[in-house]
């Protein structure tokens, strides 16, 4: 506020910090370090999709992970989950993958000020693939796979919502696939064209979110 948008004094400003509302406040001090404000009302406002999805993303090397969560985030995902696979490149230490973590949580602290979610989604830390493909879920499974059979227009969603698998750069290896068939997801494509893997998390995001949600 101070040393970026410049703000000042007596400048009117909207605030959130994830509970579902807005606060409409002024700007009481401008420092260097350290902005006052005036909260002068609480406004309840939901812009949250109706439809719930879990994107379980395999963790990308590069800006592409980053991309993923960002715009996952302005497209209304409820949850994300990093998920370290059989072709992971990204190969880090428990202190790393922490710090990681915290970095990614500011995009989606970020995209949620750009898009005008006051909820911020949970952005949960990377686990292993076969821990999060085993675990229990109310939600359909659906796993993304260029050689589907299965359209996202045929799929039905459960009150529950999605939980959505995508695959790293170098996809799911068989072994891979094998497992998510045996704990219940079902394999979906997004046409005949094989999607870099940013370009189908957001594809099937959207997808989901015309077909089931709210766009």
């Amino acid at each position: 506020m101070a040393n970026v948008l410049r703000a000042k004094a007596g400048q009117a400003v909207v605030l959130f910090n994830g509970d579902g509302n807005e606060y409409s406040a002024q700007l009481f001090e401008v420092a260097k370090r350290k902005v006052v404000v005036h909260i002068d009302s609480k406004i309840s406002i939901s812009i949250e999709s109706p439809l719930s999805i879990h994107l379980g993303q395999g963790i990308s090397r590069g800006d592409r992970m980053e991309w993923v969560i960002q715009k996952s985030v302005e497209l209304g995902v409820s949850e994300i989950t990093p998920l370290i696979t059989e072709r992971c490149g990204v190969k880090l230490s428990q202190d790393r993958w922490s710090k990681k973590h915290e970095q990614w949580q500011k995009l989606a602290i970020a995209a949620c000020e750009q898009c005008g979610r006051n909820v911020l989604p949970t952005l949960h830390t990377p686990r292993l693939f076969a821990d999060w493909i085993s675990s229990s879920t109310n939600q359909v499974r659906l796993t993304l796979h260029p050689r589907a059979e299965k359209a996202f227009r045929h799929v039905s969603i459960p009150p529950a919502g999605a939980r959505l698998l995508i695959g790293p750069e170098g996809g799911f290896s068989d072994q891979e696939i094998y497992q998510t068939e045996q704990n219940g997801f079902q394999t979906i494509q997004l046409g005949p064209r094989v999607l870099r893997t940013e370009t189908a998390a957001i594809t099937a995001i959207s997808a989901l979110q015309a077909i089931h949600g709210d766009l």
